[in-house]
């Protein structure tokens, strides 16, 4: 599947390698795809050239279905209301994060309403006509039949609502390459709704104190997206630390210095910490079988769990890298937002307002703690930090500059019945002046007065943590929201 994933372009410093080849990404489950194509039966007798040219086309949709990363049952071709309810009984059982629904001709809205209904899962419903237009100089009522699946489609649409099922489709014809792409980001929601169905979220520590909007029921995370939130203590990232080799940490040092470029102010205790740390948050997570990490810990006077808590950032950033994303400050509602953005190929950085340049006319964002190394603009630098703003503890950071271009926030808001909503905004990277204080940076421009964005986007309950995506993703994320049953808003 065609995604504008940040990886392919991230270089470190031996140029002949990327990151894919230094940090293998991890193995994600597959969305599953159902496909299901049919035609009222009553016109195969009356035109018998018909329903061949109906299966040719249904077999054109499988293969193109075919070439993406999914998996795809492929339900058969229907004729009648029977064999609609039998299609539904094939892809109920196959648990499909998206199903299909080829119109290839009119058929009625009976044969496929038990498919929605029984399935419990979302339908497209997609109509390609054969070509661009009918020939009507040599066309009868049996070619003409071939092209007006789009009859059916007001009608489908109409009993999906009376029914109380949500309604999408795509209409076109079928090798128009710009209805594909419409499908495909239907595809590419699959992934979103699969990766969240499936996905477990690791929440370690506790909440950092006052930060109320931060604050989130984890049983609400799994009725909305039948997501597991796994509750871990640091003891657990503690006792995994405790079993780190000597010959483990320099090889992870060894990697990081392959990364990143290290800032001489970098300690080589703390360096050698930090990548200590990066060892035993790979065995939390594959331990664990995490998806995400939401973390954070406000420790004391230098404690060991204090020190777990500084020493994550340079490991968290590995593992967002891999498609592991971490958030800090326990932000896990911020954690499912990068793991969505990872989805469809477009990174997803931890990142909050930093400042507004009203001369300029940018967004500036960024964030301290853990990043996505491949959205960098150059290769990703390695500071230390005597001082974590806010934050108690000491160590290495992560610093770079967002690389220019079109770049999509993804933040999850809440309102006051508890429901989670995607919230997006567009917007895009722009060269001028940035901080260098061991923080992602980046200057956004949205395209309007920086102050009335801002007080648009506060307006939505998104709260002040969300991913920064690479590319324009809104309505990959408009999509993805519909399929797993939530608003979506845009700024």
């Amino acid at each position: 599947m065609a995604t504008t994933d940040p990886r392919t372009t991230a270089h470190v410093h031996e140029r002949d390698l990327t990151l894919d080849e230094l940090l293998p990404p991890v193995t994600r489950r597959r969305p599953r795809i159902g496909l299901v194509s049919g035609g009222l039966g009553t016109y195969w007798p009356q035109f018998p050239g018909l329903l061949p040219q109906l299966k040719e086309s249904a077999a054109y949709v499988a293969e193109r279905l075919g070439q993406w990363d999914a998996e795809v049952t492929d339900a058969g071709f229907v004729s009648d209301a029977q064999e609609g309810a039998a299609a539904a009984e094939q892809l109920r059982r196959a648990d499909c994060d998206l199903i299909v629904l080829f119109l290839t001709t009119y058929l009625t809205s009976s044969m496929v309403l038990p498919i929605a209904q029984r399935t419990h899962t979302p339908v497209l419903v997609v109509d390609l006509q054969p070509s661009e237009r009918m020939d009507h100089a040599s066309f009868d009522t049996g070619a003409w039949l071939a092209y007006c699946s789009q009859c059916s489609v007001p009608e489908v649409g109409n009993v999906f609502r009376r029914a109380g099922i949500p309604f999408r489709s795509v209409s076109g014809w079928l090798r128009q390459e710009s209805a594909w792409r419409r499908i495909e980001r239907w595809v590419r929601a699959a992934h979103v709704r699969a990766a969240l169905r499936h996905g477990r979220h690791g929440l370690m520590g506790h909440v950092y104190p006052g930060m109320l909007d931060v604050q989130t029921d984890p049983t609400l995370v799994s009725a909305t997206f039948g997501s597991h939130v796994e509750v871990l203590e640091f003891d657990d990232l503690r006792h995994r630390v405790q079993k780190v080799t000597e010959a483990e940490t320099r090889e992870r040092v060894e990697l990081a210095r392959r990364i990143f470029t290290v800032d001489e102010s970098v300690v080589d205790e703390d360096f050698t910490w930090g990548a200590t740390v990066s060892v035993a948050l790979d065995r939390l997570v594959e331990d664990f079988g995490l998806d995400t990490l939401a973390y954070y810990h406000r420790g004391l006077d230098g404690e060991l769990h204090e020190r777990l808590g500084a020493g994550m950032i340079l490991g968290a950033s590995l593992l967002t890298a891999r498609g592991v994303p971490a958030a800090g400050e326990y932000e896990l509602r911020t954690s499912i937002a990068q793991l969505a953005s990872s989805c469809v190929g477009a990174g997803g950085s931890f990142t909050e307002i930093q400042a507004l340049n009203f001369e300029d006319g940018v967004v500036e964002m960024g964030h301290d703690g853990p990043a996505h190394l491949a959205v960098s603009a150059r290769d990703p630098l390695l500071r230390g930090l005597g001082v974590y703003h806010g934050k108690r503890g000491w160590g290495v950071s992560v610093e770079f500059d967002v690389r220019q271009g079109p770049v999509t926030l993804l933040g999850l808001g809440q309102d006051a019945d508890g429901s989670l909503s995607f919230v997006t905004s567009e917007g895009t990277v722009v060269p001028g002046p940035l901080l260098e204080i061991g923080n992602t940076t980046s200057r956004v421009d949205f395209g309007r007065d920086p102050g009335e964005w801002v007080d648009a986007w506060s307006a939505t309950g998104v709260g002040h943590h969300w991913s920064l995506a690479v590319g324009t993703h809104g309505a990959d994320f408009a999509a993805a929201a519909s399929l797993l049953g939530i608003d979506h808003r845009e700024v």
